[in-house]
This record gives structure tokens, sequence and C-alpha cells, in this order.
């Protein structure tokens, strides 16, 4: 029993109960589950990622604190990698990975105590110094007292005349050296007679190693090996330079060390091709090779790792064959691209790009891009030797409507940056799905393309051929010349996904009829059945992802999403689609209430104030209201317009240009600032000031389109 350093309470231990979290702790254990959930420990900034800050807590453990638990924006805080920081251990997950807490103490001595926390126990800090002291007093007697090792011989006396070791006949005295790949081991033994010469000579220099594969370092740990290939990512910690190696099989984390905080081998920089030495090791239970020689290789020996690279790469990203999901007339029209946009993905992964998913903020958007992450994540976690490295090499960004506009392209291209600047991370590729396709999009990718990152687009909309030369890749049938009546981005997604990552195809086959809010074909229909989803389990997941595509619409919620797509959870699904169901209903018996009618050239148009009639900032969106609203109405009415202050959406029953339609409005009213967004299935902005002349110039065009 002792007492606690902060009350004087007798206790069992330094430190009561009740006032464990008024002191920091300093970790020296070797493990993350040698941790306490809910005490705060000092540590250092590891690093930065998009979703969050890496911390070191002590040496051997680094957990993750999550942007969600800052109270300022990560791209406001001033932490470096380096820098001491104080923070609070939440939770150790089962597989080791640590989440962190924000502390609003970020000096000890706000802290009204300090501890030292070991694998076995807490103690104050001069208790564990005085045992490490008079550990170390204990070492020092002992290694006096201890008789020197005698020198290896390397040579028979030469006063020695009695017989030596036999010879091997085949060596002529001289053992061999031993290899193997991954370790070399090297003997020399010497069976005859020394000379004066013998004694003189130089020892024999170990042969080169022979160079192993990433994929086959699993099994080495301990052993020293060589690798070659392309430097992919250079990040320097408070302790060594850490530099992500590339070969034609996976890649692997490679710690080299100057000194703490000093940027080892200054001279090797991403892309560089390299020849690699060091030990295996396991390292937070990832493979990562303590680096002992680092080379940059040039001319030949580069063009040969480089002409490796190229062709494994090439090899094994492009598919074998393109066989889609289901026979589908808009999926069969794009097989070509379908191809071409899985080998870009596959491309990206292996080379450590990360690939960032900008899909349109809808349930079809958010199941699109749920689709390319199934696929995705196996096959980053499988070439990618560190732990979260799906974390850094994946990303799902909402995009709000259907245009990549310079906003969104802006966004991108400071994230990336600042992520090359401050992890040496190369350019990602960047995956527009369910957006993107049309003319407007085009200085978006232009930009991206200045700094060299690429981009590819899978979408159902009318789309423009501009962006065929603007992306790596365009899955969009009505390019080829299919109705696309009957497409949704996710049945294009899903596809490609499945040639992503064939492993989890059958994860996919029920994804493409949960997209279809109504007239889903019939073959995706099947496929759902076949996985086991009937259409109650099709339509509540729908609806769910509907829902949770409007709550915090800029974040990818990728767990939720997944329960709600892959998991089996009826249950979750069943509930959150009640929700959907309810709000829905609410919103559209309002909007019914307040719904006009006019009649133009014999037709009945519906039309809906958004602005004065719906809750802007509250479920359901104009879009998704719009299009439910058109639903209901269709029977009486040949169009619904939607007109707010500044645009003006149109839903009918056969299918309208709106670029056509935009055109006649703006004739009409050439001083209302009219133009589209969003291509031939876009919207209609224009000025506030001109809205009535724009609404009346709308029904005249419709009038005349659809008579």
């Amino acid at each position: 029993m002792g007492n606690c350093i902060i009350c004087g309470t007798s206790v069992d231990g330094e430190i009561c109960q009740s006032h464990e979290e008024d002191a920091v702790f300093e970790f020296r254990g070797t493990a993350p589950s040698q941790l306490t959930p809910g005490r705060y420990y000092r540590g250092t900034v590891d690093g930065y990622a998009d979703f969050g800050v890496f911390v070191d807590i002590g040496d051997h453990v680094t957990g993750l604190l999550h942007r969600s638990e800052l109270d300022k924006r990560l791209e406001s805080l001033d932490w470096e990698p380096g820098d001491e920081v104080f923070v609070q251990v939440l939770d150790v997950r089962d597989n080791g990975n640590v989440d962190l807490g924000w502390s609003i103490r970020q000096r000890e001595r706000e802290f009204r105590g300090h501890l030292v926390e070991t694998a076995d126990d807490e103690f104050l800090p001069e208790e564990l110094e005085d045992d490490g002291d008079d550990g170390s007093d204990d070492d020092s007697a002992d290694d006096s007292d201890a008789e020197p090792e005698p020198a290896p011989e390397t040579a028979a006396s030469a006063d020695d005349t009695g017989p030596s070791d036999e010879a091997s006949p085949s060596t002529g005295g001289a053992e061999t050296v031993a290899a193997e790949s991954g370790s070399v081991a090297a003997e020399t033994a010497v069976s005859t007679p020394a000379t004066d010469d013998a004694a003189d000579a130089e020892p024999e220099a170990e042969p080169a190693l022979k160079r192993t594969t990433i994929d086959a370092i699993g099994n080495q740990v301990g052993s020293v090996v060589r690798l070659e290939g392309e430097i992919t990512g250079v990040r320097q910690t408070s302790g060594p330079t850490v530099f992500e190696l590339r070969d034609e099989t996976a890649t692997v984390e490679c710690a080299a060390f100057e000194e703490a905080g000093v940027r080892a081998y200054p001279d090797v920089d991403v892309e560089d091709v390299v020849a690699l030495e060091g030990e295996i090791e396991r390292h937070h239970g990832d493979l990562q090779v303590e680096t002992e020689t680092l080379e940059i290789l040039e001319g030949e020996a580069r063009e040969t790792v480089v002409d490796r690279l190229e062709s494994a790469i090439e090899r094994e990203a492009r598919p074998a064959d393109v066989a889609p999901l289901a026979d589908h007339d808009a999926v069969a029209a794009v097989e070509s691209e379908i191809g071409d946009a899985a080998t870009a993905i596959r491309r990206a992964v292996m080379e450590a790009r990360p690939v960032v998913v900008r899909h349109a903020a809808t349930a079809d958007g958010y199941v699109a891009g749920a689709a390319i992450e199934r696929a995705a994540l196996p096959l980053i976690r499988e070439k990618h030797t560190r732990e979260d490295a799906e974390y850094h090499y994946f990303e799902r960004r909402p995009l709000e409507g259907r245009v990549y506009d310079m906003d969104a392209a802006t966004d991108d291209v400071t994230s990336m940056l600042e992520a090359r600047d401050r992890h040496d991370e190369q350019l990602p590729l960047v995956v527009l799905v369910g957006a993107g396709s049309t003319v407007e999009s085009v200085d978006g990718y232009e930009l991206l393309s200045l700094y060299g990152a690429e981009a590819l687009v899978v979408d159902d909309s009318r789309a423009d051929e501009e962006v065929v030369d603007a992306v790596t890749a365009a899955v969009a049938p009505s390019l080829a010349g299919a109705d696309v009546a009957d497409a949704t981005s996710t049945a294009l997604a899903a596809n490609v996904a499945a040639h992503v990552n064939d492993d989890v195809r059958a994860d996919l086959e029920h994804l493409p009829a949960v997209s279809y809010w109504e007239d889903a074909p019939e073959t995706y229909l099947e496929l759902a059945a076949e996985a086991g989803y009937d259409e109650t389990d099709i339509s509540e997941r729908r609806e769910a992802v509907a829902l949770e595509a409007f709550y915090q619409s800029y974040k990818d919620k990728r767990e939720l999403i997944a329960d709600l797509l892959f998991d089996g959870n009826a249950d979750l699904a069943a509930h959150v689609s009640e929700q959907f169901r309810d709000k829905l209903e609410t919103e559209l018996e309002t909007a019914r209430e307040n719904r006009t009618t006019r009649e133009v050239d014999g037709l009945t148009v519906t039309v809906l104030d958004t602005d004065a009639f719906t809750h802007r900032y509250d479920f359901p969106t104009t879009i998704l209201l719009l299009d439910a609203l058109h639903r209901r109405e269709r029977e009486e009415s040949a169009a619904t317009l939607g007109v707010g202050d500044d645009e003006l959406h149109v839903r009918t029953t056969e299918r309208v240009d709106v670029r056509d339609l935009g055109s006649a409005i703006a004739e009409r009213v050439p001083n209302g600032g009219v133009h589209v967004v969003g291509g031939r299935d876009g919207h209609v902005e224009f000025l506030p000031g001109e809205r009535d002349a724009v609404q009346e110039a709308a029904l005249e065009a419709l009038g005349e389109t659809l008579a």
C-alpha cells in the first residue's frame, strides 16, 4: 500500500482511481495491449494523414488521433513531426490499433502528476531511475570481473608442426561461402599452416546478396535481404526516416536511421530507383526493413529495374478479359472502357498512388463509390505491408452536384500537394463516379493534369466528347451511342469494381439493383435474389443509404455504408429506411399542398417553389424531393418544375435535353444570366431578379418540347 501522489489517499499503487485522469503517463511498454484506456500519455507527432495525426506513444506504439477528436480543424493544427504532445488513449482494438483523444492540456505542468507506465506496473520517475542506476552499477561490476574472450584464430601457429584438419579436396582447404535468398552466412576456415603472406592477406569480401522480392520476405524475419525497386514515399518521423519501396510484387516500408529526426539518405527521393539492403523485422505488427545500405541505381541497372516494374504491373493490372456481372446493353457498350478503368485503378494501387473517389452525394453515388471501395481495399492491404495502408491509399469524398468544377478540383489539388509536401506521397488517381462526364468538368481535369495527376470517369449521364481527351478512361455508355435511360452509375461502377478485384465479385452482385428507384432491369433483380436479397431488402438499403448520404454529406461514412450494403444488417437497414420514409412523406405532403399546376399547349405541368415550400437545409434534398414528387404526379402531369431563387430543375415523363431547354429560356430572357450546369441531364441557373421571367419562359419551352 502507498499514497496517491495527488491527494495522498492510501492506495494500492501510485494513484487513486478518482485522480487517474489528472496525471500524465510516460509509456515504456512494448505493446499496445499494455496501455490503459482513459489515461493521458505523453507522445511525439509521427506524421499527418487526411483523416488525422499519428502519434508515437513511447518507442514501440503508435496511435491515431482522428480528426473528429480534434477541437479545431486538422489544417489549423500547428504540430510538426517530432513535437511533444499530450493525448488520451480512448481504446486499444483487438488488432492493436490505438484510438487517441484530444487533450486540452498540452504542457506537462498542467497535469497534477507524472508517472511512468511499464509493461508490468507504474512508477514515479525517480523510482524507475533509481532501479536503472542500480542495475547499471551491477552490470559494470560484472563486466570488470569477466575474463576477456580470446581473439578468434585466423591461422594455425607457425610453430605448430602437428597434423592439421584435413582440407576438402574440392576446395583446396578453404570453406565455401554459404548464401541463401534473404540471408548471408560466410565463414573462412584455413586448414593449412599459415605463412607470412597468408597472415598479411586481407580477408575475402563477402559476396553480394542475391535480390529477393517483397512478397517473399514474410518468412525471412531476422534475415538481411536485398531489394530493388522504386521509392514511392518518404516520411520523416521523430526517429528514423521511413522510405516506402515498391518492387514488382508489393510495397514495404524501410526505416533508415541517421539520428533522431534527421533525414537519412537525403539524396534519395520519390521516384528514385534504388537497391536496398537491410534486416527484415516486424514493427507494430507490420513487416519493415531496417535499412543498412541504400543506393540510387543509374544507367543499365536502373533500366533493368524499371523494365521489370513496368512489365509486371502492366501484366498484373490489366484484366485478362471483361465479363460483365449481367447482360445489360449499357454495360456491354463500354466493356473496353471498363477494362481500361479497372486497369488504371489497379495500377494506382500497385504504384502506391492514392485512389480518391469523388462520387455524387446521392444514393446512387454512394453505392457506386462503395462498390469501388469494396474492391480496392483488399487489394491495397495485399500490396502494402503497413497496417494503416487503406487509410493512406484510398479515400471517398462525396461531391456536391454532378460537375467536377474548379472548386472541387482546387480542393483536391490542395490536399494532394499537402500530402506530397508533408509525407512525400505520390499524386493520386481521382475517380469521378456519377459525376464529371460533361464539358463543365474539363477545367477541373486540366488543373489535375497540370500537376501530373490522373482522373477517370464512371457516369450514367449523357456525356460530352470533350471529356474523353481530358481523362484516362471514360466509362460513359452515352458516348458509345447506348441508351442510358435504364443505366445507373452503380451498374457501371460495380462492373468496374468486379474487374479491379475478382475476389469480391460476389459481394457486388446485388448493388446494381439497390441503385434503381424504379424499373430496375430484371437481370439485376435476379442477380440480387441469387445473392440473397429480395425486393424489400433492396428497397430498404437504397432508402437507408439515401438518408445517410444527406447527413454529413461531406464525409465518406465508410463503416456505416459498408454495414448497410455488405454485412447483411437487415435490422439496421430497416430502421434507417423507416426514418427515410417518414421524413420523405412529410415533405411530400407539404409539397403537394403547395404546388401549382399550369396548362401549357394542352399539357399539365406541376410547379413547386422550392425555396418557399421546402426545408432547404433538412432532408430530403430538393433533387430527391422533386424526383419523388414527379413519380407521384406523372399520371396527371407531363412535367414537374422546381423553381428556386436562382435555380430551375425539371423532371419530365419523356426525357428532355436540358441544354436545349436552357437555350430556349436564354433566348426569351436574354438578360437573365441563364446557363446550364451539368449538361443535358443538368439544371438551369439564372439571376434571381429574372426569376418570374425565367419560369414563364421555361413553361413555354416545355410546351414546345413536349407537345
